[in-house]
Order: structure tokens, then C-alpha cells, then sequence
């Protein structure tokens, strides 16, 4: 028979044990929720500066996505024509879903211009395309030139007297520009920018000539810049005047989307969880408004179309790079 301190021991130890046991399951509830993705804020880099089209869009779109997936904050890190970013988090960022990246058509291009430490059909895990700028070529509204025929005529009585803005060597403005110089022999000198928010100021403030880019909706729709020709498919209904490169007679045609992306390695659940969130978002009216200010439309890509736009666009971009020569010397 066991002592009346040997059942007090025993009866001691249950009690623990019991307590212990209890304290697991009930905390097991909050161990799992610990767990879930996402428990704390995600970073989604912009790689243009505060402030410029990019920018406020995808600000917006974050805002609308936070309700699903908490906070998200916007990291602006601008450079490189937009691929800065990208690359780094390509190159540095764990692939947890907590640090994304928006990224533009820039980065299938920059690899046949530059060396760079990442590569874009692998080094990305595509979440899901979300909308594509609209480009035009704007000037100030007081410009001399009424039309686009007026401006490259100008520019071939003029060669290099034009400053042209954009957001790097080798963006689509840029290049696209260039197809026409080559079509035209007009001449510009580039300068280049960060990106819109920079750029566009320059425009207005005369310390450039022309803007062959997105982010001008605002400035247009106030009376300070003009809009001469689109890039776009299509005429834009806010500017149902302003004629497209195409019915111009030059076969040019600019739509770069917008992507969003984390690093290579990404666990499927967690990338079916932020394309969930970030698409519902991307269908929100409310988002719609904010890209109405610069004349653009939701055009949605899942993560297998995002792959097939890049493998399309880096080997397109392989040879736009070296038909106009935009490679840098290594």
C-alpha cells in the first residue's frame, strides 16, 4: 500500500501533468494562427520614387489587398530603369511572401543591356499580372508643336536639339522613340530620370522637351502638358483625338504590364494566398479609380501567364537590344 506522501507525489505529478497538457491544447489554437501566413506586414518594393504613377497605383492596390492580408508597406527603391528593386529582391530576400516586388516589362530587357546578378525566367516566382501603363508622348501645353508630325519634323530639322525624358536606357519609351527615329531620322537627346513623379516635373517645368512615357493622365487632364500620339493598341477614350503610333504609319506598339513578383522558391500555398488577396483587389472599382486618372485598365495575368509573358518579352527584348544597339560594353 503506498504511503499517504507517495499518493500525494503521484496525485501531484497528475496535476502538473494535467496543467501541462492543458496549457499545450489550449494554446495550440494560437500556435497554428502564429503560423498562418501572414502574421506580421509584408513589404512590397516599388522601384520607382514616391509619388510618380507607379507609385500611386500600386499604393492603392495595397491598401485595398491589406484587408485580406494585413499591413503591407510600401518600399520605394527606384533605379537601374526599374529593375533596381526587382533584383534585389531576387537576390537577397527569403522567399517567405513577406517581401514582393512590383515589376515591369524593364527586367526582361536590362539583361541583354547590362550585366546583372539575377535572371528573370528564374530567379522570380510570378504571382500574378495586375494592369500595363498607357504611354504616350506628351510635351508642355505651351510646346510649339501641335502634333507628332510637327515634332519629328522639327526633330529632323533639328538634330539632338530635343531633350527627351525617360526612365532609363532601354525603357519602352525609349525604345519605342528610337523605332521611330530609325523610321524617321528624327534625333533627341535622352535624359534620364528615376521615373513619372521626376520627369514629369522636368516636363512642366521646361527643363525637358518631350515625354515618351505613362503618368501624364493628371498633368494632361489640367491643362499643363499635351498629349500628341499613344503608343497603345487602341485610341484611350479619355483622348479619343489623340491617334496611336500605329494609325500614324509608324508600326510601333507599347503595352508593358506590370507584374508582381517574390523570389524563386516560394511555397505555392503561400503564393495561391497573396494572388487571392491582390487580385481581389485588383477587381475592386475602387482600384479601377485610381487607375483612371492615367487612362489604364485592369489586365489580369495568373502566375502561368505572367511565365509566358516573360519568356516572350526576354527573347523579343534580345532582339530589340541589339538591333538598336542598346547593349553597354562589357
Amino acid at each position: 500500500m503506498k504511503s499517504h506522501d507517495t499518493l500525494h507525489t503521484v496525485g501531484r505529478r497528475r496535476l502538473i501533468a494535467g496543467i501541462g497538457g492543458g496549457s499545450l491544447l489550449s494554446a495550440a489554437p494560437g500556435w497554428a494562427q502564429a503560423q498562418a501566413f501572414p502574421n506580421r506586414p509584408i513589404t512590397l518594393i516599388v522601384p520607382f520614387p514616391a509619388g510618380g504613377v507607379t507609385d500611386v497605383h500600386f499604393r492603392g492596390l495595397a491598401q485595398l489587398a491589406s484587408k485580406d492580408l494585413g499591413p503591407i508597406v510600401i518600399s520605394n527603391r527606384p533605379g537601374a530603369t526599374g529593375t533596381l528593386g526587382p533584383g534585389q529582391m531576387a537576390t537577397t530576400a527569403a522567399p517567405d511572401g513577406y517581401t514582393l516586388s512590383v515589376v515591369p516589362a524593364s527586367v526582361f530587357r536590362q539583361p541583354h543591356i547590362a550585366k546583372v546578378p539575377w535572371e528573370p525566367l528564374k530567379d522570380f516566382t510570378w504571382i500574378l499580372g495586375v494592369t500595363a501603363y498607357s504611354f504616350g508622348v506628351a510635351v508642355r501645353a505651351d510646346a510649339p508643336w501641335k502634333s507628332f508630325q510637327e515634332l519629328i519634323d522639327f526633330a529632323k530639322a533639328n538634330p539632338d536639339k530635343l531633350t527627351m525624358g525617360t526612365s532609363g536606357r532601354g525603357n519602352s519609351g525609349h525604345v519605342a522613340m528610337e523605332k521611330v527615329s530609325k523610321l524617321t531620322g528624327a534625333k533627341m537627346t535622352q535624359v534620364t530620370f528615376k521615373g513619372a513623379a521626376e520627369f514629369m516635373a522636368a516636363l512642366v517645368g521646361g527643363h525637358i522637351d518631350v515625354v515618351p512615357d505613362g503618368g501624364w493622365g493628371t498633368m494632361a487632364r489640367s491643362g499643363r502638358v499635351r498629349v500628341l500620339a499613344m503608343m497603345t493598341p487602341r485610341r484611350l477614350p479619355s483622348w479619343p483625338d489623340v491617334p496611336t503610333f500605329k494609325q500614324l504609319g509608324y508600326d510601333v506598339e507599347v503595352l508593358p504590364m506590370l507584374l508582381i513578383a517574390g523570389p524563386k522558391g516560394m511555397d505555392p500555398a503561400v503564393v495561391k494566398t497573396l494572388h487571392d488577396a491582390f487580385r481581389k483587389a485588383a477587381f475592386d472599382p475602387a482600384f479601377q479609380k485610381v487607375l483612371d486618372s492615367d487612362d489604364q485598365a485592369v489586365l489580369y495575368m495568373d502566375a502561368a501567364a505572367c511565365a509566358k509573358y516573360g519568356q516572350e518579352r526576354f527573347e523579343e527584348e534580345r532582339r530589340i537590344v541589339a538591333e538598336f544597339g542598346l547593349a553597354q560594353p562589357q
